[in-house]
């Protein structure tokens, strides 16, 4: 198995999808790719491609050396970087997969092992598997500073949760002020 190596450049077609949020990388942006070994064949490799700010908020260990090797004008650099740098010193912030209201009173937290109350906040956890976040369950909104570890995840949810409107991205911000 090789090292893993990564790169920061631009998107020559707008058909990748970052495997961070899964949304659509645009032509022409600038974006994060890492090569892994591919897990569906063996001795080889495949790349994975991140917007920058999942890369930031995902990735953080691959991106730092990435942004500080590229000869690209990377917008927003200090502030990717700081991203990167609290996912360092926070492991448990990189699993933040999104926000949103619990759908039923089924699930429970993995902090403190409680029910999560039906139409609550909960927090998505997301585990980086080959290549892929894949899903690992909740948190209460409460429980994050016990969780990860700090209480500064409003960027991350919010980021990693395109589906909520502006009402609700309001609540959010309220909800986690309180």
């Amino acid at each position: 198995m090789s090292e893993t190596t990564a790169t920061i450049e631009p998107a020559p077609s707008g058909r990748a999808k970052c495997r961070g949020c899964a949304r659509t990388i645009e032509r022409g942006a600038l974006r994060f790719g890492e090569r892994l070994p591919n897990p569906f064949a063996d001795g080889s490799e495949m790349t994975v491609w991140l917007h920058l700010d999942c890369a930031a908020f995902k990735r953080p260990e691959p991106l730092l050396p990435a942004l500080a090797a590229t000869a690209a004008d990377v917008p927003d650099r200090d502030r990717l970087e700081r991203a990167a740098q609290l996912g360092i010193a926070h492991p448990r912030l990189p699993r933040i997969d999104g926000a949103e209201r619990a759908a039923s009173g089924q699930a429970k937290c993995r902090h403190c092992q409680e029910p999560i109350e039906r139409g609550t906040w909960r927090i998505r956890i997301g585990f980086w598997e080959d290549g892929r976040v894949a899903p690992g369950g909740y948190v209460h909104l409460g429980c994050r500073e016990g969780y990860f570890e700090t209480g500064d995840v409003l960027e991350r949810l919010l980021h990693f949760s395109p589906g909520l409107d502006d009402a609700e991205r309001e609540a959010l911000r309220k909800e986690l002020a309180s």
